[in-house]
């Protein structure tokens, strides 16, 4: 399985970037192996659209599940279109929140957590 989590920096150390439109980075780890790559996001400077933007990275890296602290509903459609499972309210270091989702303490998000802000 997949794993998408907003990232402040590119490490599994790292501590969760908590905006995922805005979010600097996206960790895609393997919650099996823990092997991951970096992909940078690259709507982080647009004025509008950022998190449909930052949708379709997810979308286009196959992506089963998002975690992160705060999703618009823009971005919540995207995602949630695409059948991708996404996880509201997460905060701390990648490998504590993965560990954490493991464990089953993440739960899935109904709808999204934050309403639509312009910049």
């Amino acid at each position: 399985m997949k794993i998408a989590i907003t990232s402040t920096g590119k490490e599994l150390t790292s501590e969760m970037d908590q905006y995922f439109g805005r979010a600097l980075n996206f960790l895609m780890v393997n919650q099996d192996t823990m092997d991951f790559e970096v992909v940078k996001n690259n709507s982080v400077g647009l004025l509008q659209g950022a998190g449909i933007q930052a949708g379709k990275i997810i979308v286009d890296n196959k992506v089963d599940v998002v975690i992160t602290g705060n999703c618009g509903p823009k971005a919540f459609n995207v995602l949630n279109t695409a059948g991708i499972e996404v996880i509201t309210g997460a905060k701390g270091r990648i490998m504590d929140v993965i560990e954490d989702y493991k464990k089953g303490n993440l739960k899935p998000s109904e709808k999204p957590n934050v309403k639509c802000q312009l910049v």
